[in-house]
């Protein structure tokens, strides 16, 4: 591989991210900002410069789509031995097997679902199962025992319809019940693992030998007990790099995080942190209503696209009209040409979804729920295993060829029809990665392995317009985006009391939003059917801020680019002091110009003119003498402070200034 290659086409920032030599490596990358190259890239670039051995990277990701896209990029770059990359649970899973099976022990087979257990838990009472399974998997995800449940849950506030007492003993009752069937749940393998790396010497140190470059995506969302496991894997060394986005920390309610990414530079001594500030996504109009609903303390990203169509606020009389309206609009952007898979419609929660079914389906548009499906119970998946090994007992490395040209053939059968299975394509994939991990694994421990990935989903495959949940959303996108049910209740949520959880709600609408890529349409109802009676409804809290941001983009359309410029000139001329440098506030001006009109926005929103006159004058040659301009906050300094000390500096420098 050529560095020159892999660096070409980033900009600055990335290529910061991917050439930084300071270990531990924080990333922090936006929505659109091109993390996945960034991270693949980087892995590659690491890899081509003699820095890590590609047989010794583990990189790991929280979804199969996320790992998969990361392996496909990798492979496309041409390393000749292929990284690990994988999803948290499947890669841990593997090692306890492969611990496991050194030891000639048998591990728990692993428990698919907990429902019909919990439902047998004799001190369960009325207790909704989906509530305690909730709480379970909480409990699991922040590493706390029964005992210490009830002043933990207390303390975050959680919802439960018993008391947490009760729960605690619930907890207890789980896990006896899981001991005597001899079974094993997904939080079981993270804390086997993590167990194995604080009680056997010789597993850490195997592990930490095999896996010496270590890289995780998301992070935002790494819980207490993922955090203990990724520890054990880094041990004390410091070839750690992650990649996050703290306005994208939507699973606090499950027991996420975001602390780990906030706090990486003061909890890994000597780390660098590196920003990704441009949006590859979205166009400009929609990064303004994205930004408009954090609030205005919080960095925005640059736009890197062109202008695109203006987004759309609209109110419908009840959930009926709305679902007529939304098909409606969906059926006039399904142009010539296009697909029904490159519209979504996202809804905070899955009860608002029937109206848009029934809608969708009278108006003869094809559409398609997104489920999160294990592999392992695919009906196809399993199809494609009995038909290539006799028994789960087969070995793994003897069927892999058979694996492939079987569904090689079923690709063939279904693209006569138009249609193709992205999960068929995943098995060939897993089934080698897997083999290739651990030669003697047999297809009963592929199965095994499957149960820790899910579904592949999103465009492709049958040709349907996305109906989303905006947490099941993320990770995707669409070129157009429908965001219905915009209500107080549903958003932000009822249940969402604390101003924690409030600030979760804007960060999940704010993931919504940006998950369209040109055309956006925001719409909630005045009325809703709630026990078979219409109840009256608020807009969203945060309809006011879009409506505003709206407002604002509207104004900006119907502005003379030519006399906007023109007037702002003379004003700024006219407003400054004889020793402002005009040369150097021409250059700010043609600057701003150049950023507004990226954003499609008012050059006034990028600085105003009393901004530029005082960067003008005084000429500052760090960030802390930017800031210390009236005007000048820290988002602007965040946002624009390299580009404004950059055209200061290279002024004085043609200048002939010292």
């Amino acid at each position: 591989m050529e560095t020159a290659r892999l660096l070409a086409d980033l900009d600055p920032d990335q290529r910061r991210a991917v050439t930084e030599t300071t270990h531990p490596l924080c990333i922090i990358a936006g929505a659109g900002s091109g993390k996945t190259r960034v991270l693949t890239r980087r892995i590659a670039y690491r890899v081509a410069v003699g820095t890590a051995d590609p047989r010794h990277v583990l990189a790991l990701t929280f979804t199969r789509k996320a790992a998969t896209e990361m392996g496909t990029r990798l492979a496309r770059m041409g390393l000749r031995d292929r990284p690990h990359v994988g999803t948290l649970h499947a890669m841990a899973w593997a090692q306890v097997r492969i611990w496991s099976h050194d030891r000639g022990t048998t591990l728990p087979s692993l428990l698919q679902h907990k429902g019909h257990l919990l439902r047998e838990l004799p001190g369960r009472g009325h207790l909704p199962v989906p509530e305690l399974a909730s709480e379970i998997e909480w409990a699991g995800a922040r590493d706390i025992s029964a005992d210490d449940y009830p002043s933990a849950a207390h303390q975050e506030d959680r919802r439960v319809s018993a008391p947490f007492e009760q729960v605690a003993s619930l907890i207890v009752e789980y896990r006896e019940a899981k001991r005597r069937r001899g079974v094993m749940d997904f939080d079981d393998i993270l804390r086997t693992c993590a167990d194995l790396f604080d009680e056997e010497p010789g597993f850490a140190r195997t592990q930490r030998w095999r896996f010496r470059h270590l890289f995780v995506d998301e992070y935002q969302d790494v819980n207490p007990l993922q955090h203990r496991l990724l520890s054990g894997w880094l041990g004390d060394r410091t070839d750690l790099c992650v990649v996050g986005d703290p306005h994208q920390a939507i699973y606090r309610w499950n027991g996420a995080d975001a602390g780990y990414l906030l706090r990486f530079a003061q909890d890994h001594e000597g780390a660098a942190v590196v920003e990704l500030r441009g949006n590859y996504r979205s166009t400009p109009q929609i990064l303004h209503l994205a930004g408009a609903v954090l609030g205005p303390g919080a960095a925005r990203p640059l736009a890197r696209r062109p202008a695109g169509d203006p987004p759309v606020l609209v109110a419908y009389g009840d959930e009926h009209e709305e679902a007529r309206g939304v098909a409606r609009a969906a059926r006039t952007l399904h142009g010539p040409g296009t697909r029904w898979d490159s519209q979504a419609v996202l809804v905070r929660t899955n009860g608002q979804m029937k109206p848009f079914e029934d809608a969708f389906t009278r108006a003869r548009i094809p559409f398609r729920v997104r489920t999160a499906e294990p592999l392992a119970g695919r009906a196809d998946i399993g199809a494609a295993l009995r038909h290539v090994a006799p028994g789960d007992g087969h070995p793994l490395r003897t069927v892999v060829v058979d694996l492939d040209d079987y569904v090689a053939e079923q690709q063939a059968a279904r693209g006569r029809d138009g249609q193709r299975s992205e999960a068929l394509e995943a098995l060939v994939r897993l089934a080698r990665e897997y083999s290739a991990m651990e030669p003697e694994a047999t297809v009963g421990d592929l199965r095994g392995w499957l149960m820790t990935a899910m579904g592949l989903d999103g465009p492709g495959g049958v040709d349907a317009v996305h109906l989303v949940t905006f947490h099941a959303a993320k990770g995707l996108e669409w070129p157009v985006v429908h965001i219905a049910g915009l209500e107080e209740g549903f958003v932000p949520v009822s249940y969402a009391k604390t101003p924690e959880a409030e600030a979760e709600e804007r960060r999940l609408l704010h993931v919504a939003i940006t998950r369209a890529e040109q055309t956006l349409r925001i719409s909630w109802a005045s009325t809703r059917t709630m026990r078979d009676a219409p109840v009256a409804r608020r807009p969203s809290r945060y309809v006011d801020a879009l409506a505003a941001a709206k407002a604002d983009l509207d104004a900006l359309m119907t502005m003379d680019p030519g006399e906007g410029l023109a007037r702002s000139r003379d004003a700024l001329r006219t407003a400054v002091a004889d020793d402002l440098d005009r040369a150097l506030l021409d250059e700010l001006h043609a600057w701003r110009a150049r950023v507004a009109r990226r954003a499609g926005i008012a050059p006034a929103v990028v600085a105003s003119d009393r901004v530029l006159g005082d960067v003008a004058r005084h000429r500052p040659t760090d960030r802390a003498a930017l800031g210390a301009i009236l005007g000048v906050g820290p988002m602007v300094v965040d946002t624009h402070g390299d580009d404004l000390l950059g055209i200061v500096s290279a002024h004085a420098a043609a200048a002939g200034a010292p």
